[in-house]
């Protein structure tokens, strides 16, 4: 009777793991196709003109420098704006707040704008900033990016100074350091492998955000950098590329979404690399 039940135990084991292994393949094919099929077709149209001439009118040769130069500017001015946003309310839950009923309404405010559409806050920023303005512009656009930002920040900024021990909090306060200089000498630096991972991940995250950058930035096919008008983006200049029937068009699309994909792998890694380091410490 054991053996019978044992049999069957590991019968049914043996069907879910079955099960389990055909799901986690079923989903890393189509991830490799993806992954290959962007290969293929972005590094067919990548070239130096790609970073060094502008996005061109249908049937002309160009880049896609300015799309990438309007991302970079946004991305660093929401990066600015986010972070220490971001930084100071995670330092509040985790050093001040902790336990407060206030911590646990921003937690869950927070964990809501984690999971919010962009688009949703594209349509706020747009209705803020955007409609009293009278036209769009690249600081609506990099705000829109920062309020993204922030709730990233946030959750690994105090997830990073939890995991800091009390023990280094008390002997900072033996020799009689204030709690600032305690969160800023101790808990920073404790936690400061971890704090640049989560920028890291806010960085990923927005760098391929299309939606709020159709509200706020709009797009522009020639070179500006004033931030008070229309800028160019890499993700809008795909979005409009990739659905155009233009074949030179749909070959840049291609080449802007691979420099997005391997932008992004590379900080994912750093990020990881930076974790591990943390944790081998």
């Amino acid at each position: 009777m054991a053996s019978a039940l044992y049999n069957s135990r590991r019968r049914r084991n043996s069907i879910a793991v079955g099960f389990s292994i055909g799901a986690t393949l079923f989903g890393l094919a189509w991830l490799v196709l993806i992954l290959a099929v962007l290969l293929w077709e972005g590094f067919s149209g990548l070239s130096l003109a790609v970073f060094t001439e502008m996005t061109p009118p249908p049937g002309s040769a160009g880049g896609l420098l300015n799309a990438i130069m309007g991302s970079l500017v946004m991305t660093v001015i929401a990066v600015l704006i986010g972070t220490p946003l971001g930084m100071l309310a995670g330092t509040y839950l985790a050093e001040y707040g902790r336990y407060e009923k206030l911590s646990s309404v921003v937690r869950f405010i927070n964990d809501i704008l984690l999971s919010a559409p962009s688009i949703v806050v594209g349509l706020f920023i747009y209705e803020i900033m955007v409609a009293r303005m009278g036209h769009f512009s690249g600081w609506a656009g990099a705000v829109a990016l920062a309020v993204i930002v922030v709730p990233v920040v946030v959750r690994t900024t105090e997830d990073m100074l939890t995991l800091v021990p009390d023990t280094l909090r008390e002997a900072a306060a033996s020799i009689g350091l204030p709690r600032s200089m305690m969160i800023t000498r101790v808990a920073y630096r404790a936690a400061k492998a971890g704090m640049i991972t989560g920028v890291l991940l806010a960085v990923a995250r927005i760098s391929g955000e299309t939606a709020p950058l159709l509200f706020t930035a709009l797009n522009n096919q020639f070179w500006s950098m004033n931030l008070n008008a229309p800028v160019s983006s890499l993700p809008v200049v795909i979005f409009q590329f990739a659905l155009s029937p233009y074949k030179d068009w749909q070959s840049l699309a291609w080449t802007g979404a691979l420099i997005i994909t391997v932008t992004v792998l590379a900080l994912s890694i750093f990020a990881r690399a930076l974790t591990s380091q943390r944790k081998s410490q």
